[in-house]
Order: structure tokens, then C-alpha cells, then sequence
């Protein structure tokens, strides 16, 4: 891939997992946003420091669960809801009576009762296993997660099938998603998780991408394969994972 061609696909990746107004032009058409998933991890990398500065900043004015509440709120708004989105409308729409009543459930945008029952069960888990944690075991979970989330949907799209090959965006970003990608950055995240934050860490991550890769199975025995809801859901629950993770890790260990 060219300079600039890496730097349209980075734009892509930029505008679509976040709200910052990034100049430019992005790489358009079929596929381009399967082949922006390079930048994924990377992507969420950066989110994660900014996250982990904005919640250093906040700690030294707010009490632990006022600044974890703000985080939150940052880490949601930062994103634009995206992956919420995804997992509101998959909670919706798996209780369907068959696979296709289920896929016509998920395409509706309004939101009904499991969806809106697990936004708030997620958002609540989230800050509370965030409030709880000592400050550098923050910091850690902050810096991993976002990273964990993004990686998530790489891994899905090598093991899973779309639901709807010919239609829609999951369709199109699984067609087009560079299968080498899901390989190396897992490999990456494993071991500078590991070298950072010792076995705790890799714990962490593996926590995240297990828990990311059984709600994405589950998904697809409901629909017969992965949807583009599914896949963001899935950041969602990987996110999750690692914040449960850690937080499992303080209590067990007693830091």
C-alpha cells in the first residue's frame, strides 16, 4: 500500500470509529472500510491514551466514581455511540422468533426493551468495574480496551461468515478485510500486553477477545452468521471483558 494510500484507509478508520473531524480525503468505495481495518488496533491504541490522560485529569478533581462516570461518558461520545448502537439493536433482535425475523429486528433503528436494558447494564458494568480500580490499574484497562475492542471484529470476520453476503456494511467490511491483519495485531497486542503488564495483562486481553468471540458465535447460531450490528456489539462485550478483567485481577490479587 502507497504513503497515501495508507493515509486515506487511516482516514477512513479515523471517521468511522470516532467523532474527530479528520481533514482529508478518505479511500471510498466497496471495500474500503474492510481494508482500513490495519488501523484498527492502532486506532484504538490512541484512544485508549487519551482516555487514560482524560482520566488522570479528571481523578485529580473528582472523586473515583464521578471521574470514572466521565470517562465513560467521553469513551461513548468520543465513538459516537457506534458499537452501542450495534449492541442495542443485536439485543433486540435476537429474540425474534426465527433467523430472519431476527435480522429484520436488528435493521429496525428504533429501540425496544433488551435493547435498551442492555445499554444501561453495559454503560453501569462499565463505570462501576472502572470506579473501583487503583489509579495505574486504570490506566491499564483504559490503554487495552479500546485497543481489544478493535481487535475483536478482526478476529470475528476471520472465524465467521456474514448473515447476508450480498447486503449490507458487515457484508462488505468482511469481503474486503485483509485476513493477515486479525494475525498480527493479535499477535502484537499479546505480547506488548504481556511485556507492559505481565500476566495480568495478557489476561486482560484474552478475557476481552474470548468474551467478544462467544458473543459473536452466539449471534451467529441466532442469524446464521455475523452482521455489522453483530461485529460492533462484539467491541462492546470485548471492552467489557477487559474492564471485568481487571477488576477481577485487583480483587484476586489484592492490587
Amino acid at each position: 500500500m502507497s504513503g497515501n494510500g495508507a493515509v486515506a484507509t487511516l482516514i477512513v478508520a479515523l471517521r468511522f470509529l470516532t467523532v474527530v473531524p479528520v481533514p482529508g480525503r478518505e479511500r471510498a468505495g466497496p471495500g474500503a472500510l474492510g481494508r482500513a481495518a490495519w488501523w484498527f488496533p492502532p486506532v484504538g491504541l490512541a484512544l485508549g491514551l487519551v482516555l487514560a490522560g482524560a482520566d488522570r485529569a479528571l481523578s485529580l478533581v473528582f472523586p473515583p466514581l464521578l471521574a470514572a462516570t466521565l470517562v465513560v461518558t467521553f469513551w461513548k461520545i468520543l465513538t459516537g455511540g457506534l458499537h452501542l448502537d450495534g449492541l442495542a439493536d443485536c439485543l433486540d433482535g435476537l429474540a425474534g422468533r426465527d433467523a430472519a425475523h431476527r435480522l429484520a429486528i436488528m435493521r429496525d433503528s428504533r429501540i425496544g426493551v433488551f435493547g435498551a436494558l442492555g445499554l444501561i447494564l453495559a454503560v453501569l458494568l462499565s463505570l462501576v468495574a472502572l470506579a473501583g480500580l487503583p489509579a495505574p490499574a486504570r490506566a491499564s484497562a483504559l490503554l487495552l480496551a479500546p485497543v481489544v475492542g478493535r481487535l475483536a471484529p478482526l478476529l470475528a470476520g476471520v472465524l465467521f461468515s456474514a448473515a447476508t453476503p450480498s447486503a449490507g456494511a458487515g457484508a462488505d467490511f468482511l469481503a474486503s478485510l485483509p485476513r493477515a491483519a486479525a494475525l498480527l495485531h493479535g499477535a502484537v497486542v499479546l505480547v506488548l500486553a504481556g511485556f507492559l503488564l505481565g500476566s495480568g495483562g495478557i489476561a486482560m486481553v484474552v478475557t476481552g477477545l474470548v468474551a467478544a468471540l462467544a458473543w459473536s458465535a452466539f449471534t451467529v447460531r441466532r442469524v446464521g452468521g455475523i452482521t455489522g450490528d453483530g461485529l460492533g456489539a462484539g467491541v462492546e462485550v470485548a471492552e467489557l471483558g477487559v474492564l471485568l478483567a481487571a477488576s477481577a485481577n485487583v480483587s484476586l490479587t489484592g492490587g
